[in-house]
């Protein structure tokens, strides 16, 4: 069994890494985003274990580009971020389980064995896959949307932005709910870039004459919905 193993923190990724390996795994070991970004891209492990806070390439990052692949391998978090919200993003970006640091090595073992042993069952995306709001339908893989008969090509961030937004529809995220969710660990963008990108996304879905469905709650940020 080969596992990748990203963290920037050398004093933990080293030993880690040994004993895993003294566990009898082969084991690859970065330290920065981008080397493990890469070595993820080669879709030659059996399990990644990711850091999320990573120079140049978030945790986060690493396992949308390889779920955006349509790689089914399991991939387990190891981070600080300890709050409901992180853990919802890392599960929505395809996170498979979540350890928070500091942790117990018998667990991560454990858990480790539990992700080796369940089968990789990632289908390609099906009709019921979509995510559906009223009659708005997206297609995340392919970066297109659908309402009212018309197919409607987004980029990557208002991909991200509109499944985050159909998600919790109904519901008001908070300008810094949506830049994890959206821009991860990256540099926050300032409210002006977010607000340019809600715009966008509304010219794409409301054409003229109809209702809006992004509404902006004044002092605290948007919600999708009536």
């Amino acid at each position: 069994m080969r596992i990748l193993l990203v963290d920037d923190e050398v004093e933990l990724a080293e030993p880690l890494g040994r004993l895993l390996r003294r566990e009898g795994y082969a084991v690859d070991v970065a330290t920065t985003g981008d080397r493990g970004d890469r070595l993820a891209q080669q879709g030659t492990y059996d399990l990644l274990i990711l850091d999320w806070m990573l120079p140049q390439i978030s945790g986060l990052e690493i396992c949308r580009h390889v779920r955006s692949h349509g790689d089914a391998t399991p991939v387990l978090f190891l981070t600080a971020k300890d709050t409901v919200d992180d853990r919802v993003a890392g599960l929505d970006a395809g996170a498979d389980d979540y350890l928070i640091k500091p942790f117990e090595l018998r667990e991560l073992l454990a858990r480790v064995r539990a992700l080796l042993r369940r089968p990789l069952t990632l289908e390609p995306p099906e009709e019921t896959d979509r995510l559906r709001f009223e009659d708005l339908e997206l297609d995340e893989a392919n970066q297109r949307t659908y309402r009212q008969g018309q197919t409607i090509e987004l980029s990557d961030k208002e991909t991200r932005l509109l499944a985050y937004l159909m998600r919790h529809s109904n519901q008001v995220l908070s300008h810094e709910q949506i830049y994890q969710a959206v821009w991860g660990e990256a540099e926050p963008p300032s409210s002006n870039v977010l607000a340019a990108q809600i715009r966008l996304l509304r010219r794409k879905l409301e054409p003229p004459q109809t209702p809006p469905m992004i509404h902006t709650i004044y002092g605290k940020g948007y919600r999708l919905g009536r």
